[in-house]
């Protein structure tokens, strides 16, 4: 469910993904087929680890990023999560191809 929120989207983001909801900025994002599946890749990883771990993994590896690089962007891209997000984000035929845990290969 696709819900427009300028609020819960932080500054500098598009959208969010926090299952079972995608929160994007602006309305016109709805016709951003490209963005809607980058978070779509979202949802599926957090239904495989069911939910809360998700964003424990998330979380975790943020910070460890963020101490590794130093700067908040370059931590953000480097979560194994977005890089399988961002890397597949255009294919729109990824999620029906996509396996159990891909995002593995991106730690």
């Amino acid at each position: 469910m696709i819900f427009i929120s300028k609020y819960l989207v932080p500054k500098g983001y598009a959208g969010i993904t926090i299952f079972p909801f995608v929160f994007l900025k602006k309305r016109t994002l709805k016709a951003d087929k490209v963005l809607l599946n980058h978070e779509r890749i979202h949802l599926k990883q957090q239904l495989e680890l069911l939910i809360v771990p998700f964003y424990i993994w998330y979380v975790l590896e943020f910070l460890y990023g963020l101490m590794r690089y130093k700067k908040w962007h370059l931590a953000y891209r480097n979560i194994s999560f977005e890089k399988e997000a961002y890397l597949n984000e255009k294919d729109l035929q990824y999620l029906n191809q996509r396996l159990f845990w891909s995002f593995l290969k991106y730690l």
